[in-house]
């Protein structure tokens, strides 16, 4: 087949994908030995050498018969084994002069592989060096009991494996005579998440890269449905190209279920129908992000169908646009982790009583109980990003705001949402169904706030420029 017959079969998304693509930064190097080996130090370095660690992948769940959900693994044990595949565990416990990192996999077999694709089995994940010893899942239980007899306080987030919650559960429980004469066995049951997620809320330079990249896909896959033409457009149109996006771009998928609202739609936080029409005229909000590596990402951009925004579009979304300037410029080494939000807040609140949606003071409107700017404004600015969308760490330790250091990664998306259905206010006609939220993923620096996916446009004159008429 010749070249101009391949050109020829073309498709619009293909070229839109081809021109917001060409341009793409290389993806970075996979994690080095080095940044895994880190990771599993620092984690060690606060635990007695009497601790057994037991990190279980979930298992795959059954959608129907032999088909199964999308698998992904155990955030924490990627961030500590950079391992993702199914059927596996990682551990780690003292041997006596030092920390032992382990790893049970699915073996080589195969007939599996015919089926289900290659595997690096125990061997292949050893030569990987992130772990010190491999060993099959088969060979898991057998394993586990014999730790468990060497170790006095067990590391394992429960309700993961009820097989291994078992093991654990008997080896704590069980009066046998070696128990009892040697006092050998756990006595201590602790869920790691919170030591994990201290180690996570603060990315090294590799994961920035990875979380970087993640951002840069998503962004250009967000530019590329807005480039759809506007004609007999529906919301799973503009869900279709962005999520191939992700795909086209060397994404893993989506790293949560897409928001695609036009119009009326787009003043429901979390809409994921996504199947309704997109009329010329009407605001799109898209909320969505891709994974890569693991690391997600999460941006929203809200733009006009046809390409025009109207006078009533134009006020909500440049208040929504100098709130979230303002909330990124917050972010700060040093501020309390809320302080975005709060700046935010007031910035809309005045914008709000300017146009005379709020007829309050500024004090009056930002009141948690009694304010109005909740009416129009009702959900956090934003939250710690990572392996996961809603990534982890505690905001408020000691029951005190945490302040924010360099390294963590939070979203920053204000919004203003102006639902005429929605029978507990009264919405103003002029704004009525207008539904505005821009995202972005800002990386906490010394030298001050990096947005991590500043490649994808939200000035109101660049998106007029790419939108499709």
């Amino acid at each position: 087949m010749s070249r101009a017959t391949l050109d020829s079969m073309s498709t619009p998304a293909q070229t839109m994908f081809d021109e917001v693509f060409q341009d793409l930064p290389p993806a970075p190097a996979p994690f080095s030995v080095a940044e895994v080996r880190a990771r599993q130090a620092r984690l060690t370095a606060g635990l007695s050498k009497d601790t057994l660690l037991l990190l279980p992948a979930p298992h795959e769940s059954t959608r129907s018969n032999d088909v199964h959900y999308r698998y992904r693994s155990s955030s924490d044990l990627m961030y500590l084994t950079d391992w993702s595949e199914p059927e596996s565990m990682g551990y780690a416990m003292h041997d006596g002069s030092t920390w032992v990192w382990g790893l049970c996999v699915q073996p080589k077999d195969t007939l599996k592989e015919i089926w289900e694709g290659r595997r690096l089995g125990v061997e292949g994940v050893l030569n990987r060096g992130m772990v010190d010893r491999t060993h099959s899942i088969h060979d898991r239980d057998d394993l586990v009991r014999d730790l468990l007899t060497k170790a006095s306080r067990v590391l394992l987030r429960q309700h993961v494996d009820a097989d291994l919650d078992e093991l654990v559960r008997v080896a704590m429980t069980e009066r046998s005579r070696p128990r009892q004469q040697f006092g050998t066995g756990p006595v201590v049951l602790e869920d790691p998440s919170a030591r994990i997620a201290e180690l996570r809320l603060r990315k090294s330079d590799e994961e920035v890269a990875m979380m970087r990249h993640a951002a840069e896909i998503s962004a250009r896959a967000h530019v590329a449905a807005m480039k759809l033409p506007s004609s007999g457009l529906n919301e799973r149109h503009l869900q279709a190209v962005v999520e191939g996006g992700f795909v086209y771009g060397g994404g893993d998928g989506w790293a949560y279920p897409s928001i695609v609202g036009a119009g009326v739609n787009a003043t429901i936080l979390h809409y994921t129908v996504n199947n309704e029409p997109c009329n010329k005229g009407d605001v799109v909000l898209i909320d969505a992000g891709t994974e890569y590596a693991g690391y997600a990402s999460d941006i929203t951009r809200s733009w006009p169908i046809g390409g025009r925004f109207s006078d009533a579009q134009r006020e909500v979304y440049a208040i929504v646009l100098e709130a979230q300037k303002a909330a990124i410029a917050a972010c700060q080494v040093g501020a309390p982790y809320n302080a975005p939000h709060e700046e935010a807040r007031r910035v809309l609140a005045e914008g709000l009583i300017e146009l005379g949606i709020i007829s309050q003071t500024l004090e009056e409107a930002l009141d948690p109980e009694h304010g109005h700017l909740r009416r129009w404004y009702m959900h956090n600015t934003g939250h710690w990003l990572g392996l996961d969308v809603h990534d982890v760490g505690v905001y408020r330790p000691n029951g005190e705001p945490r302040v924010l250091e360099s390294g963590m990664v939070l979203t920053v998306e204000p919004g203003l949402y102006f639902g005429a259905w929605r029978p507990d206010v009264s919405c103003p006609p002029r704004f009525a169904d207008i539904g505005i939220r821009i995202e972005d993923d800002v990386l906490v620096t010394d030298a001050g706030p990096v947005v991590l996916s500043d490649a994808c446009p939200k000035e109101m004159d660049d998106l007029e420029a790419i939108v499709g008429a």
